[in-house]
């Protein structure tokens, strides 16, 4: 799996749920893996920001339902306090991208 930034993981985790809906854990992996065309793969699920700790946050809340495969599984729905800390750590990914990318820009020469 490359590497990622802390924090990057939990905010590709809620732009999943805000796009596609409620997922249960795996459908969230392969989303992010399919995302990433693979560059964030293998065992990414065992990555994934633990579930209890951004439900003790209230950015996304558990249910049970039956996956595709017709098992019983562990759904995430992003609440509206997840909403929010997305478009917050969304803007500030941004930015902070923005910024990036003027150090790796060529330069002109003087």
């Amino acid at each position: 799996m490359a590497d990622v930034w802390q924090g990057t993981l939990a905010l590709m985790v809620l732009k999943t749920l805000e796009g596609l809906g409620p997922l249960h854990g795996y459908g969230i992996a392969r989303r992010i893996e399919q995302t990433s065309s693979n560059h964030l793969s293998g065992e990414l699920r065992h990555h994934l920001p633990g579930p209890a700790q951004a439900r003790a946050g209230g950015l996304h809340r558990l249910g049970m339902g039956v996956s595709e495969n017709n098992r019983r599984a562990k759904f995430y729905r992003l609440t509206r306090a997840g909403r929010k800390h997305l478009e917050r750590e969304a803007r500030s990914w941004e930015l902070t991208t923005e910024i990036l990318s003027r150090f790796l820009a060529p330069r002109e020469s003087s």
